[in-house]
């Protein structure tokens, strides 16, 4: 049966070259920009061509396709190109691209992950079709990663023993499609020597739900993405909430979207939180509130 919860995104389609389609979740994106002069940055990474000023704030701008690999966009190509303005992970960033295709309606459980043969620096997190054309979701988190180095004080978190002692007995697990999402979450229990699962996509996460209940070793902290192909997180939180044997699970949704996460929706679709990825001390502290409100149920 069809969740209740199955979610339409909506998808921006772009170009970097001629050949191939891209895509970002329109829900990261504040607007777009037809080509703005820009002001160079010194020092700054190889891929950041300049900062452009936007609604009266500074932001720096990406060449995109530079920064995964393709040819960059040519000078006599940038005054036909676009600025992508998005927000994510705490952010304002534009993003080059050679040129702005079209908006569609995608549901999640229509975008495939990407073939494991990709390699570590594949910047997709999905794939789709649109028209009988392939359309490549951008991994915005692994592209940024590359541009942007993590800052130390958001990477770590310290527990007392008592806390620490809170966490360890419980089952957790953590869903992410983005490899670098994935690597973030993991390093921080890693650090605090507390156990864990992890998978990359919603239908697996259920799916060791599921398994786990069968064990008689139901998950108690479930750390999901939002934005997942297959089974994106709200349905995923939907599922888990409408299943007897899973829904006791304290539900964190922990999304790239800065300013568009919907703390609401979530709340429908019955998550306890939703969280701006990505601070160690926020995680920890929801996953902290979350053994509290499990040892008192």
């Amino acid at each position: 049966m069809k969740s209740k919860a199955s979610q339409s995104q909506g998808l921006l389609l772009f170009r970097l070259n001629y050949t191939q389609l891209f895509a970002l979740g329109t829900l990261k994106i504040r607007e777009l920009v037809p080509y703005l002069p820009l002001t160079k940055i010194p020092n700054s990474h190889p891929n950041i061509l300049g900062a452009a000023t936007v609604r009266g704030g500074t932001i720096p701008v990406v060449d995109m396709a530079a920064a995964i690999g393709f040819k960059p966009i040519a000078e006599e190509d940038k005054a036909k190109s676009y600025i992508i303005v998005t927000d994510c992970q705490r952010m304002l960033i534009g993003f080059m691209v050679r040129e702005i295709d079209k908006i569609m309606e995608c549901n999640w459980r229509d975008i495939e992950a990407p073939s494991g043969n990709l390699g570590a620096n594949a910047f997709l997190t999905g794939v789709t079709r649109y028209e009988n054309q392939l359309v490549q979701l951008m991994d915005v988190e692994l592209l940024l990663s590359k541009i942007f180095p993590d800052d130390p004080t958001t990477q770590r978190a310290i527990l007392t023993d008592v806390q620490r002692e809170k966490l360890k007995p419980l089952q957790i697990l953590l869903v992410d499609d983005s490899k670098v999402a994935r690597k973030q979450l993991s390093d921080v229990l890693d650090s605090l020597n507390i156990g864990y699962r992890v998978t990359e996509n919603g239908q697996d996460a259920l799916d060791i739900m599921v398994e786990a209940a069968a064990d008689r070793k139901p998950i108690d902290l479930l750390v999901s993405d939002i934005e997942m192909p297959g089974l994106d997180g709200y349905e995923l939180a939907f599922e888990v909430r409408d299943n007897p044997l899973l829904n006791h699970a304290y539900i964190i949704l922990h999304s790239s979207l800065s300013s568009e996460i919907s703390v609401g929706q979530a709340k429908q679709v019955g998550a306890n939180e939703a969280l701006t990825k990505f601070d160690a001390h926020e995680l920890i502290g929801a996953m902290l509130r979350g053994a509290n409100a499990l040892s008192q149920s």
